[in-house]
């Protein structure tokens, strides 16, 4: 499975962006996708995920303002991220799981300010 992530860029406090992340490959049997983020000078933390059965996790901070979503006759995969703000700023990683191994995108930079 090879990833492909774009859309990241400067956003204003209050503004959206939208990831998309891109799979091509061999697909079949993807069951887990997620968006993930590296704030500078800290660890990679897991945003927003979602399964096959469509259940769907976020962390506290995003929630009510980010939804993660999937096209799965595109294999594409979105975040959608309304209301910035400037501790959102980080580089974005999609990641999916199929069968068991998993695949990372190659990051996307995204960068709140006014």
């Amino acid at each position: 499975v090879q990833l492909q992530a774009s859309g990241g860029g400067l956003g204003q406090p209050g503004g959206s962006l939208r990831l998309s992340c891109a799979a091509s490959g061999t697909t079949f049997g993807i069951n887990f996708m997620a968006w993930y983020r590296q704030p500078p000078g800290q660890r990679r933390e897991l945003v927003a995920s979602t399964t096959i059965g469509g259940d769907t996790n976020y962390i506290d901070s995003v929630k009510g303002r980010f939804t993660i979503s999937r096209d799965n006759k595109k294999n594409t995969m979105y975040l959608q991220m309304n209301s910035l703000k400037p501790e959102d700023t980080a580089v974005y990683y999609c990641n999916v799981e199929r069968l068991s191994v998993t695949y990372w995108g190659q990051g996307t930079q995204v960068t709140v300010s006014s």
